[in-house]
Formats: C-alpha cells, structure tokens, sequence
C-alpha cells in the first residue's frame, strides 16, 4: 500500500508517542477490571439462579483490583468458587500491582526487563531510586506469598474446627490474601463480614496481622526484617512505625470509650470481647473492610472517627488507600514548622525536601476535593439516604477501605459509577491520575514579579 507524505508524517507522529509510567498504570489498571468484569459474568462463575449485569460485574472487578471491598452483590451466595477465585486473583494482582506480575513472569521466560519496564516498576511501588527494582520486586514476590501462606494457614486451622477441612483451607487462602491485600472481600454470606468472629480471637489476630502488615508497606517490612536488632531504620521507616502505632492505640482507644454503652454494638459483648472488638475496628478503618460489628448501629461520632481513619490510609508503597500516613504527619509538620515560625521542616535531624511538602499539600487538596465532591454527587443521585452514611461510602471508597453504612448494595447505576471513579482514584492515588492526564513537566525559565496576597 502506498502512503502520500502527509500519511507517512502521521505514522511516524504515531510510533514516536510515549506513554508516561502513570498512564500505563492507569491504562493497566482498566483492562484488568474491563477482563474481570468479562469472567464474572460468564455462566461458571455464578451460582444456580444467579445472574450479574454487566455494571454490576464492573463495579465488583473495580472494587476487587482496587482492593477495595465495596459490592453491591453478596460474593458468598451469588459467585461460585471459579468467579470466587477470579476475585481473588484480581485482589491479588491489583494489591501487589500488575506491573510486578508483568516482571515475574518476564523473569521466568528468561527475558531481559527493560528499562522501560524498570522505569514502571519504579512508579508502581512508589520507589525514589530506580537501582535495584528487579530484587525489590523478587522480595516483595516471596514475602507476599510467606505472609499469606502463614496467614492462610493459621485461619485453616482455625476454621477446620467448625468446617470440612477443603472448605477451611480454601477459607483460610481467601481471606488471607484479601487481608494482606486490604480487599476486605469475605465469602461469609450475607453481608455479614466477620460479625459472627467478633469474640474470636484466633480471627481476629491473624486478619489484623495481615492487613496491618500490608498497610506498613513492602519497603518497610523489607527494611525491618533486614534490620533486625539493629534499629537504624531510615526516616521514612521510624515514622510509618510509629505514627501507625499511635494512630492504631488512639483510634482503638476511642472506640472503646464511644462504643462501650451502645448495645447495639459493644454494650452486649462480655468485657475481653468488646476490647478486642475495639482494636478490630479500631485498625481496620486506614485499611480493609472487614467488619466483626454492625456498622450500621454506630454512633454518630465513631462514624466520624472512622472517616476519618480511612482518609489518612495506610503507608506509601502499601496496599492500603487514603492519602498516607506520611502525607497526613508531613502535613501535621508543615503546620507545627510554621507555628514554631521556622524556615526547614524538620524532623529527628532531618530535613524534608520542599517538593515532598507541595506533594503531600497536593494530595490532600485533591483527596478532600474527591471526597466532598463524591459525596455531593451522591447526595445528588441517592435521593432518601443519609448525607452521613453517603459521605461515609465516598470516604471509604477513595481509601479503598471498603466498609459501608448499607449504601452499597443500594445504590443507583449513578451512584455505583461514582463509586467506581472513587475507588479507582483511591488506589492508583490521585496525583498518579492528575499526572496521567497532564503532559510531561518542564521548568519555565521565565520568573514572574513576586506580589503578597491577604491570607487567613
């Protein structure tokens, strides 16, 4: 076929295009929700007398690759063990990141990863240096499958005692990975998450191990393992251990205090249980969605507290959502800097670079733009629901918590595609979507004359 030389210009514009590590994981991401949503509609994967829109499909794969939780249809009683196991398989490779898998497998078929797919790998796992990603990934590969081994095996045991021995082991790899990978998806039935664990000790621990774990983030377990005795963590390292600490004992603390009377929720429950029940929900909000109480009996001012919780997330480089606990301390440093009226932020002797501050300042704008406008948008589209259990599904959504007020499974087709945008921002982060939709930065040489505006 001949080409005139207009054509030919056009090709060759074509084949020079380049996708920024941003887009590709954003393109990434759709075509594995636009699969799943395919699979879990297909006649294998549903159980006798189930059946699933194709929106309906959508809205469980987004919330199943964006670890998030959140369905509309009760995965125990609606899904069989094939689309069970595509849900699973879709937690996984969306809490670990497809791009990681992209580099497993390239390994195994002895190709050469390129730098390109270095380059990728960078920005999906959130790494500053680009040296040594390829044993990073090798790492978080083996601790992944060690954490959720350990994990599904302490829950088969567990559940062997009240279940077939095939059904606890598949129970327990379940729900494993789904709380390593701060999904929150449960096949318990109806809804109930786990309510009736709630006094359960063994349950409790180990999902808590696990999403704990995988809200610190690999770089973190990596540098603590590898450090053992010697407590020379980096400074990223002391202050995700520590403010997740204090922030995981405040947050049950308060639980506790706000819960204890209500008997609806801890005020029936013997005094072990509604301390454990307390620690439960008191970490699980920056994380996953699993429930051992009945979230829609709250009080208004733990509702609140939860919102809260799941606005700040887990730890950069996590499987968690939120906007980090990072951003959220840098953020409580940026203020205490200015209030002690000094120049540098600083902390334990270190010095905080200012475009981590504009970073940290970035995306909390965007995520309290996210969430007031989800929240608006749902007000909007779910006539006759509470403003609060609304704004409760938005806030949960953006940090790809999952837990719910019972918004979920009645919300309109509207209401689950905002939803939907919210989760998916939520999990690739929401600067990693506003650099995916902007063009490539450049320095302008040109300086503007410095003028003051009235502030405060």
């Amino acid at each position: 076929m001949l080409f005139n030389k207009s054509q030919n210009k056009q090709l060759k514009q074509i084949n020079q295009i380049r996708f920024s590590p941003p887009q590709i994981l954003s393109i990434g991401f759709l075509i594995m929700i636009v699969v799943g949503s395919l699979l879990l509609m297909l006649p294998i994967s549903l159980k006798p007398g189930k059946s699933i829109s194709f929106l309906n499909a959508l809205f469980e794969a987004t919330s199943a690759v964006c670890v998030t939780g959140l369905v509309v249809t009760d995965t125990g009683t609606t899904f069989t063990v094939f689309g069970q196991t595509v849900l699973l398989l879709l937690i996984q490779v969306g809490g670990l990141g497809f791009m990681t898998f992209g580099i497993l497998v390239a390994m195994l078929l002895g190709k050469k990863i390129s730098l390109s797919n270095r380059l990728m790998a960078q920005s999906a796992m959130n790494q500053f240096n680009l040296s040594g990603i390829v044993k990073l990934v090798k790492l978080v590969l083996v601790m992944t499958l060690v954490i959720e081994g350990a994990g599904a095996l302490l829950l088969t045991i567990t559940w062997a005692r009240e279940m077939p021995l095939g059904w606890a082991i598949y129970y327990g790899i379940f729900h494993s990975i789904s709380s390593f990978n701060n999904a929150g998806f449960d096949i318990m039935g109806d809804y109930a998450s786990m309510t009736a664990y709630v006094g359960s000790w063994p349950v409790n621990l180990v999902l808590s191990f696990l999403y704990i774990l995988g809200g610190l983030g690999f770089t973190v377990i990596l540098e603590v393992v590898q450090k053992i005795g010697k407590w020379r963590w980096s400074l990223h390292t002391r202050i995700v251990m520590g403010a997740t600490l204090l922030l995981n004992l405040v947050a049950s603390v308060l639980f506790f205090l706000l819960e204890r009377h209500n008997p609806l929720t801890l005020g029936s429950l013997p005094l072990g249980d509604q301390i454990l029940a307390s620690y439960f929900q008191g970490t699980v909000p920056r994380t996953a969605g699993f429930n051992t109480v009945d979230l829609t009996q709250l009080n208004s001012d733990s509702v609140l507290l939860m919102m809260g919780l799941m606005f700040i997330g887990g730890s950069s480089g996590s499987t968690a959502g939120g906007i980090k606990i990072t951003t959220f301390f840098l953020l409580l440093l940026v203020v205490w800097t200015f209030i002690k009226q000094r120049e540098d932020v600083t902390i334990l002797r270190k010095r905080i670079p200012k475009d981590l501050v504009f970073r940290a300042l970035a995306i909390s704008m965007i995520g309290i733009g996210l969430v007031f406008t989800g929240s608006f948008l749902l007000e909007v589209t779910e006539k006759g629901l509470p403003l609060m259990n609304l704004a409760f599904e938005a806030v949960s959504a953006f940090g790809t918590v999952g837990l719910t007020l019972g918004v979920t499974p009645n919300l309109s087709e509207w209401g689950k595609i905002i939803i939907m945008l919210l989760m998916f921002v939520g999990r690739l982060g929401p600067l990693t979507i506003a650099l995916a939709l902007t063009h490539s930065k450049h320095d302008s040489k040109l300086k503007y004359p410095e003028e003051k505006i009235l502030i405060g």
